[in-house]
């Protein structure tokens, strides 16, 4: 069984784990986050130019060959949400009451209508956005966090939504928790990591699924992560996704961009 290592002081696990020259090894197998795979079902050459199918000439060791999307090309991924979800993603349609959707449901603002897509691989459940009204994806928001870890707390209320003094991601997200969206009140803005795992890397314009996550801007997103790689002061940049291509990247805070709350997992 393949197992991973990480320095011991990285890793608060302490039974059936294997500790090896100041090392945590635990199987692979063990892990409790899952992550999603890219959704990459073609491969790419040397040149740059991908190829449906691969080519003999092609590099080895291609995305599309390896985890969820490979066992989806060859039939043998049971997804929890049936058809839900492009290749190796698996996704579940959750209605404003809480409740769980068939794949056909309708978008909006009713109890038993469609508002927020669960995650079956993750476990994360995520907003969808509207083309009106307090989630539009035509809104925009800067990074503010109170009590930012990196001291630098950013923008507050720079971009333009639906309520003027209201349009950063701080309060973007109290507003939507006050309206108890899909049963919850523990929405939140999502790490990097956590929105890079629903970016679709198969495709663009935007690059996600757009069956379960429809009215998605083609730009960038803020994540809650401060970027770390600004040393010096004043630190003004933050994580954000951009999903055209799914690309991440750091953004200054007073940036306006979108935004897409998430709940669960942490």
């Amino acid at each position: 069984m393949p197992f991973i290592c990480v320095p011991s002081e990285k890793l608060a696990i302490a039974t059936g784990i294997l500790s090896l020259y100041g090392l945590i090894c635990a199987p692979i197998s063990a892990q409790t986050r899952p992550l999603n795979d890219t959704g990459i079902t073609f491969c790419s050459g040397a040149d740059y130019v991908n190829n449906t199918p691969c080519l003999a000439t092609d590099p080895t060791g291609q995305d599309k060959n390896y985890g969820r999307d490979a066992a989806a090309l060859a039939g043998t991924l049971t997804k929890v949400g049936g058809s839900g979800g492009t290749n190796g993603f698996d996704f579940t349609k959750i209605a404003n009451s809480g409740m769980q959707l068939a794949a056909s449901a309708a978008l909006g603002t009713g109890a038993g209508e469609w508002a927020c897509t669960r995650d079956n691989v993750t476990g994360l459940i995520w907003e969808v956005k509207t083309n009106s009204g307090l989630r539009s994806q035509a809104h925009t928001y800067t990074w503010f966090k109170t009590g930012s870890p990196d001291g630098n707390n950013g923008t507050a209320s720079g971009g333009s939504c639906a309520t003027a003094g209201r349009c950063d991601i701080e309060k973007y997200a109290a507003d939507v928790n006050a309206t108890l969206l899909c049963g919850y009140s523990d929405w939140r803005i999502p790490t990097v990591k956590e929105l890079e795992g629903i970016a679709d890397l198969g495709r663009s314009n935007p690059a996600i699924d757009p069956s379960y996550f429809p009215n998605t801007p083609s730009s960038r997103a803020w994540s809650g992560s401060p970027f770390a790689n600004l040393l010096a002061a004043p630190r003004g940049a933050a994580w954000a996704v951009k999903f055209n291509d799914g690309d991440a990247s750091g953004l200054n805070r007073d940036y306006a961009g979108s935004v897409r709350l998430v709940r669960g997992g942490q």
